[in-house]
């Protein structure tokens, strides 16, 4: 649903958000806590950058009136990942890998299970996660959603929705949401393979974050040790 603002509306009733300490998340924890309390959830699967990610959760998340005490899960993948998965290794794809190419299998399908019975237990009755417009991912349709939410629902005897309310914004638009609700976009970390907090600038993860504040037309706060291959690439020689 889309509020008078042009925004999704926020919902009313106290919800689990899924946070990863990246932009999309922190912007969607903001975002939920407007007007009934919010629960941050962050979920470690032991891959390779969840350390210095899960550092940033911790800087950003402060509890307070609207927004409840992190509450950090545990759902291994590395007994299904192969050692050599780059996830694993901390060997992120190329800088303009698509998005299609970084799946993660089951990724979605794990932090909703664990974070399903941590919303039963709680008894609260809404999941949100942040899937962007343009996501590719079979785990992030709406498809699977609806179905999660039933088998969820089902198996926890508590009724549970999981909403993805920011599928009709690109990473621009959740920039620019953030900036309005003061959201600290500097502090968050949308990075495959940091070093002591700060974005590589190598991955995919840095050039989505930097093409999005270019086109959000906001001066981008990130420091990145590396700067955009394509600044490095060599320009074409014009024919005479």
């Amino acid at each position: 649903m889309t509020g008078s603002t042009g925004w999704p509306e926020a919902p009313r009733t106290e919800s689990c958000v899924l946070c990863s300490g990246g932009l999309d998340s922190i912007v969607l924890l903001e975002w939920a806590a407007q007007h009934a309390p919010a629960q941050p959830v962050y979920v470690r699967a032991g891959l390779a950058w969840e350390a210095q990610e899960l550092d940033a959760v911790r800087r950003i998340v402060q509890p307070s009136n609207d927004i409840r005490p992190l509450a950090i899960l545990d759902f291994d993948v590395r007994d299904l990942y192969p050692p050599s998965h780059w996830a694993l290794r901390g060997t992120p794809p190329a800088y303009d890998t698509p998005d299609q190419d970084v799946y993660l299998p089951g990724r979605n399908l794990l932090l909703l299970s664990k974070t399903g019975v941590l919303a039963a237990a709680r008894r609260i009755g809404r999941i949100l996660i942040g899937p962007l417009a343009g996501n590719p991912f079979p785990d992030a349709t709406s498809a699977f959603f609806r179905a999660m939410s039933e088998a969820l629902s089902l198996a926890l005897a508590h009724s549970l929705t999981i909403e993805a309310p920011f599928t009709t914004l690109h990473k621009a638009d959740v920039i620019r949401l953030g900036a309005m609700l003061g959201v600290p976009l500097g502090a968050t970390l949308s990075c495959m393979n940091p070093r002591d907090g700060l974005h590589c600038g190598l991955c995919s993860k840095c050039r989505e974050r930097r093409d999005a504040f270019q086109e959000a037309d906001i001066p981008d706060p990130t420091t990145y040790l590396a700067p955009s291959p394509r600044a490095s690439a060599p320009h074409p020689i014009p024919e005479k």
